[in-house]
């Protein structure tokens, strides 16, 4: 058996969390491939180191000195070396790192210094072989990662070690610059590793038992996930649940490949499994999850027998596009069209924006409403159990909230309800507290 292993910044934060790491690694031999993030916070008011290299090169780029903020970065590293008792020098990694900031290597190289180095010190400690992923994970010119190109390369390459560390989060452009992922971005490594050595298992591990039915900054101890479907965490994951990086589920999910959330500080919980498909269900329990965000406006264009209008839809869409903005979802009458798009996103483009519909579709009325935020009501069980769309609107009823737009796909996968912005934290907890005796 193999299993691909990723540690998030807040496991591998300082020594203490290093010994930890090496525990639970050395307890299963099959964990032969460890994904590393870059030291994350240690207590509170910490800093995470990526976040003082991006100062770093922000500095740089203002042509003011890095020395003393880089000073901290070599301290942080530093200390975990020596707490170790690593016979590790790091001096000439610092001096070639501080070097290329100085000389405007780029931002995405400054950011991905913390899991190199991190990677660096991890494969010393445990003993395994250190794989720099910059001639293996691959991004085309455009940006945009190459999955044939890096599969192929990587798999060619871990092949030839039985024990490796891959730092998480980076890889190269075509001309050898270093390409960052999106923050979070390591879980998205571990999942390419756990495809390119096509693991039987990727764990992720990081500071919480798993996947948790719902924010816990709104609902007080909301329940872990045992067991949840890719499509369910695709869901989650979009609307907000945070706990692994929303594109990391593609690689695995198309070798088949379960992830397990696990704990660092728990290491005896088994976390929450993510898998392709699962005909588990708890009757007790509709519900997977639920999940919402805030921050969205609503676009209504109402018109009279515009379902008879051909391409009256492309056009509004159109519209949005033009301003190369995508939308959220599309909940429509027979006579009235609604449009569902990040305020952020059309803060400056609102008005071009009516004005293109109003030229192209020439609506009786169009109005743009922000102030809306959308939840997320999750579930492979909601096909089986009648009543689930009941239950969601009746416990935001008795809980005096008006619910001012429902979606809902014909796979009866997922419920998406919209509601005052004021009204998010509130509807929440009555939805969790209907499902979830």
């Amino acid at each position: 058996m193999t299993k691909v292993v990723k540690f998030g910044g807040s496991s591998l934060a300082d020594a203490e969390h290093f010994r930890k790491v090496k525990e639970i690694i050395e307890s299963e031999p099959s964990r032969r491939y460890v994904v590393p993030s870059a030291p994350g916070k240690r207590y509170k008011d910490d800093e995470k180191v990526t976040d003082l290299l991006y100062q770093c090169y922000n500095l740089s780029v203002e042509g003011e000195p890095i020395d003393d903020l880089f000073d901290r970065i070599i301290d942080r590293y530093d200390s975990i070396v020596n707490e170790l008792g690593l016979d590790l020098d790091l001096s000439d990694e610092y001096l070639h790192i501080k070097w290329s900031i100085k000389h405007h290597a780029g931002r995405d190289y400054a950011a991905s210094r913390g899991e190199y180095l991190n990677g660096k010190i991890l494969a010393a400690y445990i003993g395994y072989d250190f794989v720099d992923p910059t001639m293996f994970i691959k991004f085309a010119d455009d940006g945009v990662f190459d999955t044939d190109e890096t599969d192929s390369l990587l798999s060619v390459k871990l092949a030839k070690h039985e024990r490796a560390v891959i730092p998480g989060f980076y890889g190269s452009m075509p001309n050898g610059t270093i390409k960052t992922f999106s923050r979070g971005g390591s879980d998205i490594t571990g999942s390419i590793v756990a495809r390119a050595v096509m693991a039987d298992l990727y764990e992720n591990w990081t500071d919480v038992d798993g996947f948790l039915m719902a924010d816990p900054r709104v609902v007080d101890s909301p329940k872990v996930i045992e067991t949840i479907t890719y499509k369910e965490l695709r869901e989650l994951s979009y609307m907000g649940a945070t706990v692994l990086h929303e594109d990391a589920i593609f690689p695995v999910r198309s070798a088949g490949i379960p992830i397990n959330i696990r704990n660092t500080n728990n290491p005896s919980s088994k976390g929450t499994m993510i898998v392709p498909i699962s005909e588990s269900y708890d009757p007790s329990c509709v519900i997977t999850g639920i999940a919402g965000k805030r921050g969205f406006s609503v676009i209504t264009i109402e018109k009279a027998m515009m379902n008879s209008e051909t391409g009256f839809g492309r056009k509004v869409l159109e519209a949005i596009e033009k301003e190369n903005l995508s939308f959220e979802h599309l909940p429509s009458g027979i006579d009235t069209m609604c449009v569902i798009v990040g305020t952020g996103e059309i803060a400056e483009c609102k008005e071009r924006i009516v004005d293109r519909i109003c030229s192209s579709v020439t609506p009786d009325v169009i109005s743009v409403e922000a102030g809306l935020a959308l939840i997320a009501v999750v579930g492979r069980g909601m096909v089986k159990a009648k009543g689930t769309a009941f239950r969601v609107f009746k416990a935001c009823a008795e809980s005096d909230i008006n619910i001012k737009m429902i979606d809902q796909g014909s796979s009866e996968l997922n419920i998406i309800i919209g509601v005052e912005e004021a009204d998010f934290e509130r509807a929440l907890k009555a939805i969790y507290a209907e499902f979830v005796k």
